[in-house]
């Protein structure tokens, strides 16, 4: 039997036990630095067939994890929830060493499986994705504040793009953030400056028709506050962060797609209609290497799409999925299967038609549950495809994708 090693996680240390079957060793306290993790290596060596167990504590878990990976050590990163509902009593004192206890004891009576490391590359694709979707989060409040702002200073100049989070139309923003600005300028000098100074290389015919519109728009505006007031510096604030953090994202989404390029997934998942390189580099870096998982239903609940039914007595309530798996690949996993949905017209997809099939049932499903149950079809269709290594293909005799283990690489979509 394997030595257990329990840590109980906090912010810069764990409190840890040593457990011989059903015996404590071994109590000891580990810090997160070199001195720390050097005195519980020696610790390990002296065990037999050791595996640390840990809880997942979100960033304050990483040092312990990362230095089960550089010493080839089994470890498994414990799930909070399940780990509560295996070890939950009636009677419970909390403290970091008898979670510590707690956890070796839960190990004793339970089996959990061991975590599997990802490789750098899967992991570096994680960490750009959720860079990405940071700098997506900070674009959205940036936004809402300079909304706010601009509301006092040039409300109308909203009008003057379809989308304000556009480069163009943030340096136009940038330039004039209040319409005293423009007033009193010609509209061949307003043309000039708007082509001369902004990111997007503007034709003449558009340059003059955007500085006609800005000058209607200027000339009939009444703004709350002055051209000296702070609400203009406000503006252009935010005005200079949006640029650098839309600048940032299209970095890292050239980085994103480059760097899956190097993974074979990448050109599995972009073979299926609707999937742009972007959606593929970023399903790698969320879902890491699938063929660690058994089939296609442990896939579905790292996602969290599996069902959570409930019966007691004479009631039963109506299904619906968990979301308790990774809410980063279930929002992915959604925006996909929309996208599929966009795309129809450009080429035959499965998914597709199991959609439209549960819209117009005799019991016609509604709309996010079809899309879920089509979310639950796009994973498994996936984890097909990465088994055998081929990509996606329509057969319209069938209407279901071929997965043919003998042609490593049938015609794609």
């Amino acid at each position: 039997m394997s030595d257990v090693f329990a840590l109980d996680v906090s912010k810069g240390h764990s409190a840890g036990v040593w457990y011989r079957g059903n015996q404590c060793l071994q109590e000891f306290e580990c810090t997160h630095d070199q001195s720390g993790f050097s005195r519980l290596l020696k610790l390990i060596d002296q065990a037999h067939d050791p595996i640390i167990y840990f809880e997942a504590t979100g960033v304050y878990s990483e040092p312990l994890a990362r230095f089960c990976r550089d010493h080839q050590l089994r470890y498994c990163r414990l799930n909070p929830l399940e780990l509560h509902l295996n070890s939950e009593s009636l009677r419970r004192v909390k403290t970091d060493q008898k979670d510590a206890h707690r956890i070796a004891q839960s190990v004793m009576q339970h089996t959990y499986r061991l975590t599997t490391p990802w490789t750098p590359q899967y992991e570096q694709q994680r960490q750009l994705d959720r860079f990405y979707d940071q700098i997506v989060a900070d674009i959205k409040v940036k936004r809402m504040k300079l909304n706010t702002a601009l509301q006092y200073t040039f409300p109308e100049e909203e009008q003057l793009f379809s989308s304000r989070v556009s480069k163009l139309a943030l340096n136009v923003i940038l330039l004039y953030p209040h319409p005293d600005f423009v007033r009193g300028i010609s509209r061949t000098r307003l043309k000039n400056k708007l082509m001369s100074e902004t990111d997007k290389r503007l034709s003449k015919m558009k340059g003059l028709k955007y500085a006609e519109k800005l000058l209607r728009l200027a000339n009939n505006s009444h703004p709350a506050a002055d051209k000296d007031s702070v609400q203009v510096q406000e503006v252009r604030y935010y005005c200079r962060q949006l640029i650098e953090l839309i600048k940032q994202q299209e970095t890292l989404n050239k980085d994103m797609i480059t760097a899956a390029e190097a993974i074979p997934e990448s050109a599995l998942y972009a073979s299926a209609p609707g999937v742009a390189l972007q959606s593929a580099s970023r399903l790698i870096g969320e879902l890491g290497d699938i063929r660690r998982f058994d089939n296609a239903n442990q896939l579905n609940a790292y996602v969290g799409i599996d069902l959570n039914r409930y019966q007691s007595g004479q009631y039963t309530r109506q299904d619906h999925i968990n979301k308790r798996g990774n809410p980063h690949a279930r929002a992915l996993t959604y925006l996909i299967v929309r996208n599929m949905i966009r795309a129809k017209h450009s080429a035959p997809n499965h998914i597709v038609d199991y959609y439209y099939k549960l819209k117009k049932q005799p019991h016609p499903k509604r709309d996010k549950v079809a899309v879920v149950a089509c979310m639950n079809k796009t994973l498994t269709c996936f984890y097909a495809m990465v088994m055998t290594s081929t990509k996606y293909h329509y057969d319209t005799r069938t209407r279901s994708p071929i997965i043919n283990a003998e042609s490593k690489a049938p015609a794609s979509v």
